[in-house]
């Protein structure tokens, strides 16, 4: 007897089992029962973002724990790279975190990679107008290692220009001219070797002479100012000799005043002599004080005044 099998049947089961295997796969993939949540972060770069593509993992420390959701230009500022992270939620992402643009190995695909994020800093929220929590960037080695090459062959190429400008035409001219002067200073000092020696010993003995000079001067100058205090002296007893000689006048009498008549002129005049002569020796005193030298050396020659040369 042959036993009748209803297609219909066959096939339905079929489609449904079919359906249930699909579904059970796109549930395990999409993580089962345990769904990770995820909360949505900006990152503004102010560089390239050459190499990162969508869904591009992002890495806290080296560990997964989101991906890249988009990526899109600033409309207000061009120059800045929006790019919006889908970040577990068990991730710490504090005020402290920076994020930055890494290579993995020689393949050239970009990720994010996290850093940061202490245990004393709070965590990031998001600030109006940002609809999002706003995680700070840093630039990456590439851009980093780009702008020291950049800063380098700028400071090459003004080195190079400065260099130009140093090796020009007008610059080694004026150089080989102060060689050749100096070369020519130093073959007239070689020739004249014996010269400057003999003007370099004349002067060892000049000094040598003025040395001697000055251990003399000191002596010299003792001997006028005993001589100075001498004739101080001898002035004070001129000057008590004469207050004298006036008080005996007066007490005189009538005879002796005539003669006094006669001889005093004669002694008021060699008073007056005396004085003179001690006004003369202080003025030297004075003069030796002053100069010493010129007692010794005696006094320099007086210039020609405007017309009066030898020649005039």
């Amino acid at each position: 007897m042959e036993t009748k099998v209803n297609y219909a049947v066959v096939g339905g089961f079929v489609l449904v089992l079919g359906a249930a295997l699909i579904a059970g796969v796109l549930w395990l993939a999409s993580g089962g029962g345990s769904k990770t949540e995820y909360d949505l972060y900006l990152a503004l770069a102010e560089e390239s973002v050459a190499g990162l593509n969508l869904n591009a993992p992002v890495k806290y420390r080296g560990v997964d724990v989101g991906k890249v959701r988009d990526i899109l230009l600033d409309p207000v500022k061009p120059e800045q790279v929006r790019l919006i992270l889908a970040i577990e939620r068990d991730t710490p992402i504090k005020e402290d975190t920076v994020a930055m643009l890494k290579t993995q190995g020689l393949t050239g695909i970009a990720y994010v990679e996290l850093d940061g994020g202490s245990l004393a800093s709070p965590r990031v929220h998001a600030v109006a107008p940002e609809k999002y929590p706003v995680i700070r960037t840093k630039p990456s080695l590439s851009a980093r290692l780009e702008n020291i090459l950049s800063t380098v062959l700028a400071k090459l190429d003004s080195t190079s220009d400065n260099f130009n400008k140093i090796l020009s035409d007008q610059n080694l001219a004026f150089f080989n001219s102060a060689l050749a002067d100096l070369s020519a200073v130093v073959h007239t000092i070689a020739a004249r070797k014996e010269t400057i020696d003999s003007a370099i010993a004349s002067a060892e003995r000049t000094f040598a002479n003025s040395s001697r000079v000055t251990d003399n001067l000191g002596p010299v100058l003792e001997r006028i100012g005993s001589g100075a205090d001498a004739v101080r002296k001898m002035s004070d007893e001129v000057a008590l000799a004469s207050g004298g000689v006036g008080k005996t006048v007066d007490s005189v009498g009538g005879d002796v005043k005539r003669f006094a008549g006669d001889a005093l002129p004669k002694l008021q005049s060699l008073l007056g002599e005396l004085n003179v002569l001690a006004a003369s020796l202080r003025s030297l005193i004075e003069e030796t004080e002053r100069n010493p030298r010129g007692f010794i050396f005696g006094r320099e020659p007086v210039p020609d005044g405007p017309g009066e040369g030898p020649g005039k």
